[in-house]
């Protein structure tokens, strides 16, 4: 249900035939719940056991941006629920990526949930009301930090706000125009 209600947030801001990748797309549940994307969309998630491919998607096992295959620049990126278990170190590669893989003015689609999530998964854990869950890998990521990391010159904030009662934020950010950096992910 929670997952259902954070696509449905992040789906009202992909355009009408947006090419998509989801960072962190799990079974390619954003694909199969959104209605109207363009074909070629990618997923790619490391808890993939092998790649799969289906009739408008493609999901691969890997890690965003070291496994991404060369392919055109997507219409928007989404990560939902997954910012907070990149270790700091591995923000720069991240961002690199996503400017990399994200036309210019296209949308980097983001929910981080608050620290308080945490808690409530331990609970709903030891309770047996969850299924097993990575949240050790959260880091106690700061919320707020988000706008920050994935702040100017690469990308500008465009909306944000809380929900799921205040237990989730949505970031949705604009890559800027022409990019002048040089890529340094290495392997395509």
């Amino acid at each position: 249900m929670l997952q259902s209600w954070r696509i449905a947030k992040a789906a009202a801001f992909l355009p009408k035939q947006a090419r998509v990748l989801d960072i962190g797309s799990a079974d390619g549940a954003l694909f199969q719940q959104v209605d109207g994307l363009a074909p070629g969309c990618i997923g790619i998630d490391p808890t993939l056991q092998h790649d799969v491919d289906e009739k408008n998607y493609r999901l691969i096992a890997g890690e965003f941006p070291r496994d991404m295959p060369s392919v055109p620049s997507f219409d928007a990126i989404t990560m939902l629920a997954v910012l907070e278990h990149f270790p700091e170190a591995a923000y720069q590669d991240l961002i690199e990526g996503c400017r990399v893989f994200l036309k210019p003015g296209g949308r980097l689609i983001i929910t981080v949930p608050s620290p308080a999530v945490d808690y409530v998964l331990k609970v709903l854990l030891t309770l047996r009301l969850a299924d097993t869950m990575s949240i050790e890998q959260h880091h106690g990521y700061e919320v707020e930090r988000t706008a920050e990391i994935f702040g100017p010159p690469g990308f500008h904030l465009l909306h944000y706000h809380r929900f799921q009662l205040g237990l989730n934020h949505l970031f949705v950010f604009e890559r800027a125009g022409a990019s002048n950096f040089t890529s340094q992910l290495g392997k395509r």
